[in-house]
């Protein structure tokens, strides 16, 4: 449990082998939510990245779901989100060193069991985040 600018929330995290504007670039590209969160199967109404005030639905179970950005921050490296008008997790990415470091969600109390998914998920973004070009992440980050 931690205190957030959205109140207590369960952080589930992960140190993980790549820069964080990598890490980052992985979350805030809506191409790569089907790859890296198991519930999300597909993504549409939002070409490329996110940012505050995005809205668009993703497929959750074979069902079509609306979402909204709350807050999508490049500098601090956090975002946050309300999916069916419910406020979800946060993602929030912090430097560890040069080619490290944590990324973490923020899983409403309520929504405790949904950590498990969370920790597979960041597997995946792990998994991701190696691959990505670091040129890539550069860019996201200043688009």
């Amino acid at each position: 449990m931690e205190r957030t600018p959205d109140g207590r929330r369960l952080a589930v995290s992960r140190r993980i082998s790549a820069p964080a504007d990598a890490a980052w670039g992985v979350l805030v590209s809506v191409a790569d939510w089907p790859d890296w969160g198991p519930s999300v199967s597909a993504v549409r109404g939002v070409d490329g990245r996110i940012e505050a005030g995005s809205r668009g639905e993703v497929r959750v179970a074979g069902v079509w779901v609306p979402f909204s950005i709350e807050t999508c921050d490049d500098e601090s490296r956090r975002w946050t989100w309300h999916v069916a008008g419910i406020p979800a997790t946060g993602h929030r990415v912090e430097s560890v060193g040069a080619d490290r470091c944590e990324v973490a969600f923020e899983v409403p109390v309520l929504a405790g069991p949904y950590a498990a998914v969370c920790a597979l998920a960041l597997r995946r973004i792990e998994r991701l985040a190696k691959r990505r070009p670091t040129d890539e992440a550069s860019r996201d980050r200043s688009e």
